[in-house]
C-alpha cells in the first residue's frame, strides 16, 4: 500500500508539471502574439488568464483570437477558452452613452486606478464587459477604459439607433447646470459642460427642456445651447476656430486623463479644442503624432527655431519627448501642444499656457522647447483615418 501512495504522488507530480510545462508555454507564446498584434491596451484588450490547467484569453480583436488557436497547446488536459468581446453576459447591452457631465475612465476596474481619459455627456460608447461595478468601454476616438456603472447609461442597439436619431442640443457655454424647472432659481439637476450632448424635447419660454441619457429631465437657458445638427454641420474649422477654443481654456489646471473645463491633461487638451469644433482625433499625445501631415521642424534630431518659424502653421500640433533630456532620441511622444504662431505654442503644462520655442521671447519656455521631436497638420487632413468629424462618424450617427 504505501508503494502505491509513493507511485500515485508521483503520477500526479509528473501531471502537475506536465500542465505547468503547458500553461508556461502557452504564457510565452501569449506575450509574442500580444507585442505583435496586441501592443497598445489603450486600442486593443488583451486579457490573459492562466490557473492550472486553465487558459483564457479575452480581446476585441478576432485576429487576436486567431493566432491563440493557431498556437493551442495540444493537451486533453488543457482547458481552453478564447472569448471575443462584447461579453454575452450583457446580454445585448453592448452600448452605452455617457450620461455624467464629465465621466472618469481608468486603467482597471477600480475607484483608485490611474485615470486614463474622460468622456463628456452624450459621449457614445461601446460596452465589452463589466466587471464588478464598472464597466469596459470604448470611446469614439477608439480608446479602452474602465468607468462606473453610474457613468452611463446602458443600451441594447435598438435603444442606441433611437438615442442617434433622437433630436438633440449641445451645451455650448463653458460652464452651467440642468434645472428641475425653466427658472434659474430652481433646483439643479446637474452640471454641465461644453460639448454636453442631451436630447431636446422641447421649449418652455427661453429654457429648453432636454433628457439625459438615463432619462432625467431638466431646463437649459436656450442662450447655452446650439441645436445638434447646426453644431456639428458647421465647416471644417480653421486654425482661428481651433485657438479661439483652446484659448477659453487658458488657465484650466492640468489633470492627467483630463478632457474637459475642469481640468486636461496635454493631448486632452489638443483632442478637447478639436472635438468641440467638431472633429475626433485620437486621444493621447502618442497616437495623435501618428495622424496628420508631417511637418518638418528638426535639423540633425533637434529642434530648428528657423524651419518652425518657416513651415509650421496655426493649428498644427506640436510633440515633445521627455526623453530627449536625458539625451535619448527616438524616445515615446509625451506631451503635445497646438501651435499659435510666430513661435508662440499654446500647451497643458501645470496649466494651460502660452508660451514661445523662441529663446529670446519673454515666454520662452525651454524645458519644452529643446524635447521638440515632431509636428502634425491635421487641419487639412480632416475626413482622413483618424481625423473625424463627428457628423462622418458611424457612432454618433453618420448623416
Amino acid at each position: 500500500m504505501k508503494r502505491f501512495y509513493i507511485a500515485l504522488v508521483l503520477c500526479i507530480n509528473v501531471m502537475m508539471a506536465n500542465g505547468q510545462t503547458d500553461t508556461a508555454a502557452y504564457r510565452a507564446k501569449a506575450i509574442e502574439i500580444q507585442r505583435k498584434y496586441a501592443p497598445d491596451k489603450r486600442a486593443i484588450y488583451f486579457n490573459l488568464q492562466i490557473k492550472g490547467d486553465s487558459v483564457r484569453l479575452e480581446s476585441t480583436s478576432q485576429k487576436v483570437l486567431n493566432e491563440f488557436e493557431q498556437v493551442r497547446p495540444n493537451s486533453d488536459a488543457l482547458k481552453f477558452s478564447a472569448v471575443l468581446l462584447p461579453a454575452k453576459s450583457l446580454n445585448g447591452f453592448d452600448y452605452g452613452v455617457a450620461n455624467l457631465s464629465v465621466c472618469n475612465n481608468r486603467a482597471n476596474p477600480q475607484h483608485g486606478a490611474e485615470l486614463m481619459t474622460q468622456m463628456l455627456l452624450g459621449t457614445p460608447v461601446r460596452v465589452l464587459k463589466k466587471q464588478g461595478g464598472f464597466y469596459l468601454v470604448e470611446t469614439p476616438d477608439g480608446y479602452l477604459a474602465w468607468t462606473d456603472s453610474g457613468a452611463i447609461k446602458l443600451m441594447d442597439q435598438q435603444q442606441y439607433e433611437a438615442w442617434k436619431k433622437a433630436h438633440k442640443i449641445v451645451f455650448t457655454s463653458d460652464y452651467g447646470h440642468g434645472f428641475t424647472a425653466p427658472d434659474l432659481n430652481s433646483k439643479r439637476v446637474s452640471d454641465l459642460v461644453n460639448g454636453n450632448i442631451l436630447q431636446l424635447l422641447g421649449q418652455e419660454k427661453d429654457f429648453l427642456k432636454v433628457a439625459y441619457p438615463d432619462g432625467r429631465v431638466a431646463y437649459l437657458p436656450k442662450a447655452q445651447t446650439s441645436a445638434y445638427q447646426q453644431w456639428v454641420k458647421r465647416p471644417n474649422p480653421n486654425a482661428n476656430a481651433i485657438l479661439a477654443t483652446a484659448q477659453t481654456l487658458l488657465g484650466v489646471p492640468y489633470l492627467w486623463g483630463g478632457t474637459s473645463i475642469k481640468g486636461v491633461d496635454c493631448s486632452g487638451f489638443t483632442k478637447t479644442a478639436y472635438f468641440l469644433n467638431g472633429i475626433v482625433i485620437p486621444r493621447d499625445a502618442s497616437q495623435q503624432a501618428l495622424v496628420g501631415d508631417a511637418i518638418d521642424v528638426l535639423e540633425h534630431d533637434s529642434i530648428s527655431v528657423a524651419k518652425c518659424l518657416k513651415n509650421l502653421q496655426p493649428g498644427d500640433l506640436l510633440f515633445f519627448s521627455a526623453a530627449k533630456r536625458r539625451g535619448i532620441n527616438g524616445g515615446k511622444v509625451s506631451h503635445t501642444a497646438i501651435y499659435m504662431g510666430n513661435g508662440e505654442f499654446i500647451q497643458s503644462a501645470g496649466m494651460v499656457k502660452i508660451n514661445s520655442l523662441v529663446p529670446t521671447a519673454a515666454n520662452y519656455d525651454g524645458g519644452q522647447s529643446t524635447t521638440l521631436v515632431g509636428a502634425r497638420r491635421l487641419l487639412t487632413e480632416i475626413g482622413k483615418p483618424e481625423i473625424t468629424r463627428i457628423d462622418q462618424h458611424d457612432w454618433y450617427g453618420k448623416n
